[in-house]
């Protein structure tokens, strides 16, 4: 009866288990459906011929699901209440998807659950009051999400948590001591959270005795690490980076009997590294990143658990302990930036399968180690900026597994190891500053994008063979002893981007058929004796920047392809060239360009090379009698200038209230009183909320410039003016194709005026809106069109000159002001542009320049002014608001330019536009990446929106949040 009983009990309990089954598969079924049925659960369907416990998703027990790992499976959705139909589930992970909203409450019902991991999502709000509720977690990791505000201290009433990750989220107050009293706690990682108000680290965190991984980076965390840290007698890991702790490291940390990985870079811990640590079975060290003193202590040598020691970036000094060469576990060591002297120990490779060994920016001298590659699994060298010397150590020719080898400037000699060159995964090689010699190799890593190998003494032909060095980026070869003519063949390398071979013996004519250099924009072959003509393909290069030919016995006319080129830097002197400058290069910013090429000339005499001339020379013999007739007109012409120049002095007495003081940045034709005689009304082109601008005539010969006139009624104190003088003369020495060149200054107490080449093509506005096509000076009026591709290179050329401003004096000029600081107090200010000059010269600061420069390319593709927006906004906001909506982009483009083959390009300039005008100045691009764009919008298949789709929910600027 008993038996009979048992297996009644036994049917009823499979009928039941059964049942479970069928409600838990139709539970999962009913998930997927929620879910939006992604193809990554395309295997969740009902089948005779398996369980569901079978997907590998799910885990069971006895036939029941207690397990669900959906990991990275591309979720969307919420989670639904009926997940907690799973009445058995203990585990629950959910991370790595896209889940949103607020924590989900609804796995309170998951009476069972004890693991809850939904990190890597995107959950937001607060962390609720009364998570407690899940009483039986031991696990809980919110890691990497948008959680905010406090950490309840309802976290810390789950008393039977062991792990417990909120690292990289949103918080910005407080977390609650309580938490480190969570006395089962096994692993706490609150790191990555660096908008938490400022603490110290809590007195009783070392009372947690099962702690074993201990992670607190980047948590504004303040004060000193605690001696007691000892206490803690599980801790394996510990992690405190990123913080503004201060103090020693307590020697206490070394004593850790199971502490195998150490962390405390980026603090400001200070002071030695503690003898204590002989006592740690450490396996990882790091202690970069500190303000460290004192030697590397000898007892390093007795870790023998040590594989991974990085003590870069401190101001240690002394020797490296040999005993350290010696360890049989070591795979990483980094002692780059410090102040450590003396050898390297010769065994290091010799014991132990090194991985890393970079020892660079110190005072190392003697041997490199030979056996450093002895493990075979060397991938990362560094020993750049020592005193090294001998020969490379022959092995390096046979490490196969180098990445990355940097030795430059150093005093190493010989050759360098045949196999180094052609080793298959070797991506850079870094060799410039030694004393190497040898020939070039015929073939390299197929994967070699950069080779340095300048200041040496390498010899011989730069082999034809080297077509196959495909992948090469970078090539600096300069200021060696290679011969021999540019090959043709090294003009077929489709991604190299820059090519230095200045300082050799290379000769001969250059190749004249450059197929692939489409990415070069760095060429340098100056200092050789390469002669022949120019070849004009130099010109057609898409992308080329510099350009230094000088030095060399090159010959004929510069090809007027280069006017095509956008150059920032230009040499071409000291040569044999011939024939007229192209006109276009006629400019300030190469003035010293063409020196020292007897047959060149220049239509302009600043060019400091001859003018050019269409007339023969007259005979030598003068006429005496005209000679006596030209001195008598010219005396009484002079007479007649002083005469004006006293009257126009005493004229304009009432400009300045005391005696002017001119500054010349260039050879001048004129003086102040030209310039002061012509401050007139019927001359003014254009003003501003600093003062007007001028245009005058200041000699005979028509030469004309434009004079801003800064107005200010109080005297500049002696701070403001010694920074107005700096500010302008660093403007006066500004010489670059695209920016206005300022001839000089005239300052007085009150006023100042500011003389630039006056560009006879006058204003962006003068040409590009339809109701200011009127000339300001001549009044006539101007039919011309600026079709799309004249509109894109003015684009592209005032983007070049914020550029040059910003990357060549970024470390002098961080507010030029000049306007602002003459300003009255309270008086609104607005910078006028000069006529011609398109661009403001005085950017405040790069991120508010590239927010202007929207508005200049906002003009250049609608038509609009910078004003016109509409009734409510500027035409910044009004662009962005447009495209913000989803309008057609070709609904706002100027009917001028609205052609069908260009709609792509002018597209791609608006939105860039719109990019300049993030929220934050942090997200905008530079202006190199501006100029970077601009070129490449001509690709049809380029979009501009791609590069900055991470951005497309940054408002523009309002208000003064610029």
């Amino acid at each position: 009866m008993a038996r009979l009983k048992e297996t009644l009990l036994t049917l009823v309990w499979l009928v039941n288990k059964s049942q479970i089954q069928d409600q838990e598969l139709q539970v999962l079924l009913k998930l997927r459906q929620s879910w939006q049925d992604p193809s990554s659960l395309d295997h969740w369907v009902a089948s005779n011929s398996s369980s569901h416990c079978a997907w590998p998703e799910i885990k069971c027990q006895e036939g029941l699901i207690t397990e669900l790992n959906l990991v990275n499976l591309n979720i969307n959705y919420s989670i639904p209440l009926f997940i907690c139909d799973l009445k058995n589930l203990t585990k629950l992970n959910l991370s790595y998807n896209n889940i949103p909203g607020e924590f989900p409450t609804v796995l309170y019902n998951c009476s069972k659950l004890v693991y809850l991991d939904l990190s890597q999502n995107y959950f937001e709000g607060l962390i609720p009051s009364d998570i407690d509720r899940m009483a039986d977690l031991q696990a809980l990791i919110l890691a990497a999400n948008s959680f905010s505000f406090d950490v309840p201290a309802s976290v810390a009433r789950l008393r039977r948590l062991r792990i417990l990750h909120l690292y990289m989220s949103e918080y910005n107050g407080t977390y609650h001591e309580e938490i480190f009293g969570l006395s089962n706690l096994e692993e706490l990682s609150l790191g990555y959270n660096d908008k938490f108000v400022p603490s110290q680290l809590p007195q009783n965190f070392t009372a947690l005795k099962k702690l074993r991984f201990f992670s607190m980076p980047q948590m504004n965390l303040f004060g000193r690490i605690l001696e007691t840290v000892s206490d803690m007698e599980a801790l394996e890991h510990l992690d405190l980076g990123k913080n503004p702790l201060t103090g020693e490291i307590p020697g206490s940390i070394f004593a850790l009997r199971n502490l195998s990985e150490l962390y405390v870079y980026k603090t400001n811990v200070s002071g030695s590294i503690p003898q204590a640590v002989s006592a740690a079975n450490l396996s990882v060290i790091d202690l970069s990143l500190n303000n460290l003193m004192g030697n590397i202590p000898e007892v390093f040598g007795q870790l023998k658990n040590l594989y991974s020691s990085n003590l870069e970036f401190n101001q240690l000094s002394g020797g490296i302990p040999e005993h350290v060469a010696s360890l049989p576990a070591l795979s990483d060591i980094r002692l780059s930036n410090n102040n450590i002297s003396g050898t390297i120990p010769l065994d290091f490779g010799k014991f132990s399968p090194l991985r890393r060994f970079e020892v660079a920016f110190n005072n190392l001298t003697g041997a490199f180690p030979e056996q450093l590659c002895h493990g075979g699994t060397l991938f990362g060298l560094a020993a750049m900026d020592n005193n090294l010397s001998g020969e490379l150590p022959g092995s390096l020719g046979n490490c196969s597994t180098l990445l990355l080898v940097m030795l430059n400037n150093n005093g190493f000699t010989g050759n360098v190891p045949a196999g180094l060159w052609m080793s298959r995964n070797l991506t850079a090689l870094l060799l410039s500053g030694n004393g190497l010699t040898g020939e070039l190799p015929k073939e390299l890593s197929p994967k070699l994008n950069r080779i340095e190998m300048s200041n040496n003494k390498f010899f011989g032909k730069i082999p034809s063979m080297m077509s196959s060095w495909r992948n090469l980026v970078v090539f600096d070869a300069s200021n060696n002893l290679l011969s021999g003519t540019v090959p043709a063949e090294l003009t077929v390398l489709p991604s190299l981007t820059t090519l230095l071979l200045g300082q050799n013996k290379l000769s001969g004519n250059l190749p004249t058929d450059i197929v692939s250099w489409k990415s070069l924009t760095t060429l340098d072959l100056s200092h050789n004796k390469i002669s022949g003509p120019i070849p004009s393909k130099i010109g057609l290069l898409p992308v080329l920047t510099q350009l230094d030919l000088s030095d060399n016995q090159l010959s004929g006319l510069i090809p007027p392809e280069f006017g095509q080129l956008n150059l920032n830097r230009l040499n071409l002197s000291s040569n044999r060239l011939s024939g007229p400058i192209p006109a276009i290069l006629e400019n300030a910013a190469y003035d010293v360009s063409f020196l020292n090429n007897l047959g060149l000339c220049a239509s302009n005499s600043f060019m400091r090379i001859n003018v050019c001339s269409t007339q023969s020379r007259r005979s030598s013999k003068t006429n005496l009698t005209l000679i006596v007739i030209l001195a008598i007109a010219a005396a009484m012409c002079v007479l007649l200038v002083v005469l004006f120049m006293i009257r126009a002095s005493r004229k304009n007495r009432d400009w300045f209230d005391s005696t002017p003081k001119l500054t010349p940045f260039q050879s001048l034709n004129f003086t102040e009183s030209n310039i002061l005689s012509g401050l007139k009304e019927p001359n003014v082109i254009g003003s501003g909320g600093s003062g007007k601008v001028y245009r005058i005539v200041v000699n005979p010969s028509g030469h004309t410039v434009a004079v801003k006139r800064i107005l200010n009624n109080r005297k500049l104190d002696e701070k403001l003016e010694k920074q107005f003088v700096a500010e302008v003369e660093i403007l006066g020495n500004i010489k670059h194709l695209h920016i206005v060149k300022l001839l000089c200054s005239i300052s007085c107490e009150n006023s100042k005026l500011l003389v630039y080449d006056y560009m006879e093509n006058s204003s962006l506005d003068h040409w590009l809106h339809k109701k200011n096509r009127l000339s300001p000076v001549s009044g006539v009026s101007n039919n011309m069109i600026l079709d799309w591709p004249k509109r894109l290179q003015i684009a592209l050329g005032a983007a070049k000159g914020l550029c040059y401003m910003h990357n060549e004096f970024k470390e002098k000029i961080a507010d030029f002001g000049l306007a602002r600081m003459l300003a009255k107090p309270g008086e609104a200010v607005s910078m006028t542009v000069v006529a011609g000059s398109f661009g403001s010269l005085a950017p405040v600061n790069e991120k508010i320049d590239v927010y202007s420069f929207e508005i200049v390319l906002s003009e250049l593709t609608t038509g609009r002014e910078a004003h016109d927006g509409n009734e409510d906004m500027g035409l910044a906001e009004w662009a962005y608001f447009h495209f913000d909506q989803g309008k057609p982009i070709s609904d706002v483009i100027d009917e001028e330019i609205r052609d069908n083959s260009s709609l792509d390009q002018i597209s791609n300039v608006f939105k860039l536009g719109i990019f300049c005008t993030a929220k934050l100045p942090s997200t905008r691009p530079t202006m190199k990446e501006v100029v970077q764009m601009l070129l490449k919008c001509s690709d049809p298949h380029y979009d501009v929106e791609k590069k900055f789709q991470h951005n497309l929910d940054a408002a523009p600027l309002l208000g003064n949040s610029k």
